[in-house]
C-alpha cells in the first residue's frame, strides 16, 4: 500500500482533530516528582479497548504496568528509582561539570557519545527537567558541535570526558535524537530563553540538507531512499542501522520543525516503516545491526549481520511508532508477537543478547567494552523485549513485563554491568510501559 499521499491528507486532518482530543495522562516532574512504595505483581486489570489511532490523534498513552496489576503509587516510585539510577545513583552515567554543563558517559568505554547525550536530552524534556536538558546541550555545543567546515552543523560522535574529540565524524542517530528532543523542548518551554530550541533543530536539519553532493560528507537522510544513513559521509551514507529508523520522529519533524520539508519528512516516515519490513526476519523477528537500504545484510562485517547490541533498540522503536502513530498497526502487532514468541521459546528468563537472524546463538559473540565476549541475559535487551509488549496482542507479554520489573540493576554473575547503554534503555522502557514517553505538543494559545 502506498501511504504517501493518503497519509499526508489524514495527518493534516488529524492535526485539526487533535486540538479537541482528550488530554494525555498527567505530566510529571523530575527528581522527587513521584512517591510511595512498590510491592508485588498483583491482579491485572482488563486491557482497555485498543485504538486504531496513535497518540498523535488521541493524546492517550497506555499504562501497561497498571494493566499488569501494579498500583500507580508503585509505578511512580519505580520510575523515579530508575530515573535516579541514571542521574544521581551510585551507578549513574550523568555527570555535571561546574554549574552549567553536564555529560552522559559510556562508563565502560570511558567516553561521551552523541547517542547518550541526545538520549539524556530526550529523557530530560520528557521529565520536564529543563535544567538537565540545558546543561547537556551546553556541553554538546562547546565540545561536540561543528560550527564551520564541511561538517558544519553536525556533532563529533565521541569525545573524552574532558571534551577532547576522539573522532570528528558524526553518527546519524545522535542528530536524529537531537532534532526531536530540541523540537519537544521548543514545544514545552518555548524559545525566549538562553536557547531558541527550534532554531537549533532547524540549523541541524538545514545544514544537513545542504551537504548533498559534497565530497566528504552527506545528508543525514539518504535522499534517494529517504532512509537515515549509518553515518553522513560517503561510505556510511550507503547503508543504514535498523535501530536508527524511528518513523514517528519524522512525523514530529513534519509537524513542528517548520523547515518547509513536511512532505519530505512524512515520506521518510513511510520509507522507514517499509524498510523495517524488509530487514527483519519474518520467522524470528530479528534484524541485523546494519543493512543495505533494501534490507539485505551487508556481509563481511565481523558479525554485524547478526542481532547484537544496536539491534536491541528495534523492538522498543517499533513500540514507540505503534504507540504514537499506529500507521502500520497490523504489521507491528504481528512483529511484536513474532519476536516475543521467539524469545519465549528461548526462555523469558534465559534468552541471550546476541543471535543470528535465523535464531541461532553465534559461535563468536561480540565483545562488550573490556568484558570478554559472552552471551548474556542483559537488562538492556530485557527492557526492549518488554517494551514491545505495547504492540503485542498475546498474554505472553505480561511475563516479559513482570520479569523486567523484577530484574535487579546489578552486575551479572560474570561481573558484567553496563551503567550506560543498559541503564538508558531500562529507563526508556519504564517510561514507555508506564505511559510516560509522550509526544510533547506545543502549548495551546
Amino acid at each position: 500500500m502506498n501511504y504517501k499521499t493518503m497519509n499526508l491528507k489524514i495527518r493534516l486532518i488529524a492535526m485539526g482533530i487533535a486540538m479537541y482530543a482528550l488530554s494525555a495522562s498527567a505530566q510529571f516532574g523530575g527528581f522527587g516528582g513521584f512517591g510511595g512504595g512498590f510491592g508485588g505483581f498483583g491482579q491485572r486489570q482488563q486491557e482497555p479497548p485498543r485504538s486504531t489511532q496513535g497518540a498523535f490523534t488521541t493524546r492517550q498513552y497506555r499504562n501497561y504496568f497498571l494493566e499488569c496489576g501494579y498500583t500507580q503509587k508503585q509505578i511512580d516510585q519505580k520510575l523515579q528509582e530508575v530515573f535516579n539510577d541514571v542521574f544521581t545513583g551510585p551507578h549513574k552515567c550523568y555527570f555535571e561539570v561546574g554549574d552549567n554543563m553536564a555529560y552522559i558517559s559510556d562508563v565502560k568505554n570511558r567516553d561521551v557519545r552523541t547517542e547518550g547525550m541526545s538520549y539524556g536530552m530526550m529523557i530530560a524534556v520528557q521529565f520536564d527537567r529543563k535544567d538537565i536538558f540545558d546543561k547537556l546541550w551546553r556541553w554538546c555545543e562547546k565540545y561536540m558541535h561543528h560550527h564551520d567546515g564541511e561538517l558544519d552543523g553536525y556533532f563529533a560522535w565521541s569525545c573524552r570526558t574532558d571534551g577532547t574529540r576522539n573522532s570528528n565524524g558524526p553518527a546519524s542517530d545522535g542528530e536524529l535524537y537531537y532534532v526531536t528532543s530540541l523540537i519537544f523542548a521548543s514545544n514545552r518551554w518555548g524559545n525566549d530563553g538562553e536557547f531558541n530550541y527550534l532554531k537549533e533543530a532547524q540549523n541541524i536539519l538545514d545544514k544537513s540538507m545542504m551537504k548533498a553532493g559534497k565530497n566528504s560528507t552527506a545528508p543525514l537522510i539518504n535522499l534517494e531512499h529517504k532512509i537515515i544513513t549509518f553515518t553522513p559521509d560517503p561510505g556510511g551514507s550507503q547503508y543504514t542501522d535498523p535501530s536508527y529508523n524511528i518513523p514517528a520522529f519524522y512525523e514530529v519533524w513534519a509537524r513542528w520543525a517548520n523547515d518547509g520539508r513536511s512532505r519530505f519528512w512524512y515520506a521518510c516516515a513511510d520509507s522507514a516503516r517499509a524498510y523495517l519490513h524488509r530487514c527483519i526476519n519474518p520467522v524470528t523477528g530479528l534484524n541485523p545491526d546494519y543493512s543495505n537500504f533494501d534490507g539485505s545484510v551487508r556481509g563481511g562485517w565481523g558479525g554485524a549481520d547478526n542481532f547484537r547490541f544496536d539491534s536491541w533498540r528495534v523492538p522498543m522503536n517499533i513500540a514507540l511508532d505503534y504507540n504514537w502513530s499506529r500507521d502500520d498497526k497490523e504489521w507491528q502487532e504481528n512483529y511484536a508477537n513474532t519476536i516475543q514468541n521467539f524469545l519465549y521459546k528461548e526462555g523469558v528468563k534465559t534468552f541471550v543478547d546476541q543471535y543470528t537472524l535465523d535464531g541461532q546463538r553465534p559461535q563468536n559473540p561480540m565483545r562488550a567494552g573490556s568484558f570478554p565476549p559472552a552471551l548474556r541475559h542483559t537488562i538492556g535487551f530485557c527492557a526492549t523485549a518488554a517494551a514491545v509488549s505495547l504492540a503485542a496482542t498475546h498474554d505472553k507479554s505480561k511475563e516479559f513485563v513482570k520479569h523486567f520489573w523484577e530484574m535487579p540493576f546489578a552486575p551479572l554473575e560474570d561481573g558484567f554491568f553496563d551503567e550506560y547503554y543498559d541503564s538508558l534503555l531500562r529507563l526508556f522502557a519504564f517510561m514507555h510501559l508506564s505511559g510516560k514517553y509522550q509526544i510533547i505538543f506545543p502549548k495551546e494559545g
